[in-house]
């Protein structure tokens, strides 16, 4: 993986402003739900009921517009994940061909065969509409962990 170049630099910025950026996602929430996002799975669940609520479908997320909200609760379902799994967050930039290559991901936590990302998680969420789509890869993860 490189470490270095714009591109690296340009995560690590991102790294940075971790905790500042989830305060503002947060603070961005109508304030019943800003005062549940604990990093528990039960505020994974809320966050989605959220996004549902927010997005018809993923289409209305793709104008810049909603980049930060599409960041904000990336980071908060990563952060979420890393919290309670271990781990680190990694960038894939030596591949274009990778799936994630740009896009950060979580890598190394307990039970975990390959990297997820946090923002397609969120998307895909979005996009199939279950209301169930982060409690169960958090669950599925916790699940791997204990084992």
């Amino acid at each position: 993986m490189t470490n270095s170049g714009p591109e690296y630099d340009q995560f690590q910025y991102w790294m940075i402003d971790m905790t500042d950026a989830i305060d503002r996602f947060i603070s961005t929430l109508p304030k019943p739900l800003a005062s549940e996002m604990d990093f528990s799975s039960d505020s994974l669940a809320k966050l989605e009921a959220w996004l549902l609520s927010k997005y018809e479908n993923v289409d209305q997320t793709r104008p810049s517009s909603e980049a930060k909200t599409l960041d904000g609760a990336a980071r908060y379902v990563g952060e979420t994940f890393r919290r309670h799994l271990g781990g680190k967050w990694m960038i894939e930039l030596d591949d274009p061909k990778d799936a994630f290559h740009g896009l950060p991901q979580l890598a190394e936590m307990k039970g975990q065969a390959t990297p997820i990302c946090p923002l397609t998680l969120v998307t895909t969420a979005i996009s199939r509409r279950k209301g169930v789509t982060f409690s169960k890869v958090f669950g599925n993860h916790i699940t791997r962990a204990a084992q």
